[in-house]
Formats: structure tokens, sequence, C-alpha cells
């Protein structure tokens, strides 16, 4: 159906390649360059901590995907948002094996309506619910997302 392209760039900056030494920053650079990300690891991995790491864009990726979704099942049922953030955590953890995979991501999203967009706490959880069941990103990863919206 559709394709979606990224392109990471590292480029060594250390004099040697050693484990503990060799740099983890590089780019990840979208719609032919145009745009470029900063990208890195955290501290905890070797990192600088300068650059999004993985872990936070996967994190994003899940959080403006239910974003999107919601916001087209909003307007398809004439309610009118606003405003919309989300203060998505992921959850490093490890798995089978001792492996860390991405166990879990809490998506907290506080959804401002319009004044003529009468929605009640039901209806809300059913936007987000629907959402979440149409998210592509959520239905491509077996990590566990919630979704615990605020007021």
């Amino acid at each position: 159906m559709t394709e979606h392209r990224a392109t990471v760039h590292w480029t060594r900056t250390s004099d040697d390649f050693k484990y503990d030494t060799y740099n983890r920053s590089h780019e990840v650079r979208f719609k032919n360059g145009d745009i470029s990300v900063p990208g890195g690891a955290t501290p905890e991995f070797k990192g600088d901590g300068k650059g999004v790491d993985p872990e936070e864009q996967f994190v994003a990726a899940l959080s403006a995907c239910h974003m999107l979704t919601f916001l087209a099942v909003a307007a398809r049922k004439r309610l009118t948002v606003d405003a919309y953030d989300d203060e998505a955590v992921g959850y490093l953890e490890k798995g089978d094996g001792g492996k860390l995979w991405v166990a879990r991501v809490t998506l907290r999203p506080q959804v401002r309506f319009a004044a003529d967009s009468d929605v009640d706490a039901r209806t809300l959880d059913e936007l987000h619910h629907v959402a979440h069941e149409g998210c592509f990103i959520a239905n491509s990863v077996k990590t566990g997302v919630s979704v615990e919206p605020r007021s």
C-alpha cells in the first residue's frame, strides 16, 4: 500500500572503536534528508544523552499514531478537537532470557474539545478505544500499550 522510509547515518568520531569509547551519536533522516533528527543512546548505554534514543522514538511513534488516529475518529464523528497533548512513557525491561525490550508503553493523552463538542467520559473512552484499535503502529508491535486519558 504505502512505503515509509528513514535513513540512519552514523560516522565514527572516536580515535578507537571500543565498546566503551565509540560515539553513539547519529542522524535519523526523513523525507529524502529534508528532515533530520539527532539520534543517540542514553548515558546508561554509553551515549551522551543529547540525541533522541531509539526507545524514545518508539514511544513517540506509538503516541503520534494514537493521536492521529484519535483525531481522525473524532473528525468522522464531527467532534472538534482544539488541542491534544500526550505524556507517553515507555518502560525498558528484561524479558525472556534476560533480553531488554520496551515491554510496555503508557499513553497519557489530554484532549481539549471545542465548546460545541459535548464529550462525556464514556464517549472519550470509546474514542480512545477505537483509536487504539486502529493505530497502525500499535497493531505492529508486541509491546503492551495502555491509554490512560488525563482530564
